[in-house]
C-alpha cells in the first residue's frame, strides 16, 4: 500500500527521487505534472461551461411531449464536467496531485504510426457520408468497428455487433425517448419507433 500523503514540490517523493530541475532551468517533472493537471481542469471546465451556455440554444419544439427534451443531456455533461473540474482544482490545492503509472506499457521513444492514424481519421471522416446515406446505427457501428479494428480488436464480428447496439440504444434514446431526430437510414426507415 503507497502513502498517499502530499509531497510539496522540490521534497523528495515516497520513492526517494526529489523533483530536481531541469538542465535549462525548468521546474522539473513535477511542475510539468502540475501544468499539465490545472490545464485539464481549465479545459475541462471550459468544455463544460461551453456544453452548458449552447444547451440553452437548443430548439425544443412547442409541444415536446418529451419528458426529458433535449436540453437534459448536454446540461447534464456541462454540470458533470464543471463539477469534475472543480475537484481536481480542490485536489491540486490540497496538494494531492496524480501519480504517473509505472507499470503502463507505453514507449514514449516509440515513432507515431502515421497508417494506424491516417485509418482512424478516414473512419471518423465517414460518418459525414454515413450518417445521412445508411443512417445513425450503421453509421455508429462503422465507425466502433472500424476504430477497434484497425486498434488491434481480434474478433472483427464482435466489435461490429458492439457498433450496432450502441447505434441502436442511441437511435432509441435520442429519437424515441429525447425527441431528437436522428436519420435512421433505410433499413430502419420503416420501423416508427426510430423517429424522433
Amino acid at each position: 500500500m503507497t502513502d498517499s500523503t502530499p509531497v510539496p514540490l522540490g521534497a523528495t517523493a515516497p520513492g526517494g527521487i526529489p523533483d530536481q530541475p531541469d538542465p535549462a532551468g525548468g521546474v522539473g517533472r513535477a511542475g510539468r505534472r502540475l501544468a499539465g493537471e490545472v490545464a485539464f481542469a481549465v479545459v475541462s471546465a471550459a468544455l463544460g461551461v461551453y456544453a452548458i451556455i449552447g444547451a440553452g440554444f437548443i430548439r425544443v419544439p412547442p409541444g415536446s411531449a418529451s419528458v426529458l427534451g433535449p436540453r437534459a443531456f448536454p446540461y447534464a455533461v456541462g454540470v458533470l464536467l464543471v463539477a469534475a473540474s472543480v475537484a481536481v482544482v480542490v485536489q491540486i490545492a490540497r496538494g494531492r496531485r496524480g501519480v504517473p503509472d509505472d507499470g503502463e506499457d507505453v514507449d514514449p521513444d516509440a515513432p507515431t504510426d502515421w497508417l494506424t492514424v491516417a485509418k482512424l481519421v478516414a473512419i471518423f471522416l465517414s460518418q459525414l457520408v454515413l450518417i445521412e446515406w445508411a443512417g445513425w446505427p450503421i453509421a455508429v457501428a462503422v465507425v466502433f468497428a472500424g476504430a477497434a479494428i484497425v486498434l488491434g480488436a481480434r474478433r472483427c464480428w464482435m466489435a461490429l455487433l458492439i457498433g450496432l447496439g450502441l447505434g441502436l440504444v442511441t437511435q432509441l434514446v435520442f429519437g424515441a425517448w429525447l425527441g431528437l431526430s436522428l436519420p435512421a437510414g433505410p433499413l430502419l426507415d420503416w420501423i416508427p419507433i426510430f423517429h424522433g
